[in-house]
């Protein structure tokens, strides 16, 4: 195994279809301009009601990613 540095971002990711679709967008977003992510971690799960239901998810991420 190699000795590896990382780094950590933290990103926030929302859909109005699911908890992991919003995880989805914001690991999807991130790799655009990130490369070697690694890993994720979920910190904190937000919701916004409509009418008595769920309209809408927030997910913040800490993603990790190696340094080159």
């Amino acid at each position: 195994m190699s000795n590896h540095v990382y780094k950590s971002l933290e990103l926030t990711g929302s859909s109005p279809v699911s908890i992991e679709d919003a995880a989805q967008t914001a690991i999807a977003k991130a790799h655009e301009t990130v490369r070697n992510i690694q890993w994720f971690t979920v910190t904190e799960t937000r919701g916004h009601v409509v009418d008595g239901k769920v309209a809408h998810w927030q997910v913040t991420l800490k993603i990790g990613f190696t340094l080159e």
